[in-house]
């Protein structure tokens, strides 16, 4: 027997053996999807499940598949004739937004019993399948079952309409129900150069809307004669106004008001002048997450999808629920 010669076998066996690992794996590494850790029947799903909406409208409840779920949301949440990857930006946010809620809260089921999700953006996200055009079936098909993930778990996908420059943090642009369960260490605030061409405006109130927004609030301040922002966040927010002596919660002002009108807390100058309140801001929105105008700068720009999302959510990735 000659032994050198059986150990440089073995030595020959045992390199091909590390360089079939090495390359499994490096195949791996490669692979753009990895599944998240299920939690529920959503992230447990291999296959395209159903989801029973809510309709507003008309009050009845309708079962679809996910997908086409998906297509009157984005519908209905960016306008359809934006640019492709704005789009499947937005189908991947929505999709991860549904997820997340339906894992972690169960969706709607406690105030229309028998639904997951509703067709109200108070409610749940905004939907609306009259608006789907071929380029948001597109978007949608696109990124079928994607999701955004944080260690493996599905993330807190907020977005909004124009961050006026700058994102905010969950807990200056939230109410501190929406904001409840952080960190969220995705959530950063960034500078977004692309915004709404009408992202500077400027809302007047009586003094006595702004007084009845605040009672409503839970912090009535009487007949103040002063008006100053108190606390600024991170990113420039408000986060806290004085009417008087009464500190009332920008948030909690902005939705008495009406996030029409005050459309965000994004101020850059508040006054009161006899009985007229007026204010000045940027932006629209709660400014928390992807801005929409953001994303559709960003694909303008030549950016893809998952450019825009690793632009508004910090060290996230993709995973891949379904087929």
């Amino acid at each position: 027997m000659n032994i050198r010669r059986n150990y440089l076998w073995l030595a020959v066996v045992a390199l091909l053996v590390i360089g079939l690992g090495v390359w499994a794996l490096g195949r791996g590494s490669r692979a753009p999807f990895a599944r998240p850790a299920p939690n529920s029947k959503w992230t447990g799903a291999t296959a395209e499940p159903d989801i029973r909406v809510y309709m507003n409208d008309t009050g009845t409840i309708q079962t679809m598949k996910f997908e086409k779920y998906i297509e009157g949301v984005v519908a209905a949440e960016m306008d359809p004739s934006w640019p492709l990857e704005a789009l499947k930006a937005q189908a991947i946010v929505a999709r991860t937004f549904t997820i997340e809620e339906l894992e972690r809260t169960g969706g709607v089921a406690n105030i229309h019993p028998g639904a997951d999700v509703s067709t109200s953006p108070e409610e749940f996200q905004a939907y609306n399948a009259s608006r789907v055009t071929d380029t948001v079936r597109r978007a949608v098909a696109e990124t079928r079952g994607q999701i955004i993930t944080y260690q493996n778990r599905p993330i807190r996908a907020w977005f909004h309409s124009d961050s006026g420059g700058q994102t905010a943090l969950p807990d200056e642009g939230l109410k501190p129900s929406a904001a409840a369960g952080g960190p969220f260490p995705y959530l950063k605030s960034v500078k977004v150069p692309w915004v709404a061409p009408d992202t500077d405006w400027t809302a007047t109130f009586s003094r006595e809307e702004v007084r009845s927004a605040a009672a409503r609030a839970g912090k009535d301040p009487g007949n103040f004669t002063s008006v100053t922002i108190a606390k600024k966040g991170p990113s420039g927010r408000a986060v806290t106004i004085s009417l008087g002596s009464v500190a009332v919660p920008a948030v909690d002002l902005r939705e008495a008001l009406g996030p029409t009108r005050m459309k965000s807390t994004l101020l850059t100058s508040l006054t009161l002048s006899g009985d007229t309140v007026t204010m000045k801001g940027k932006g629209s929105g709660h400014g928390v997450g992807m801005s929409q105008w953001g994303a559709r700068g960003m694909a303008q720009a030549g950016k893809t999808a998952q450019d825009i999302i690793n632009y508004f959510f910090s060290g996230v990735k993709l995973a891949k629920l379904w087929s």
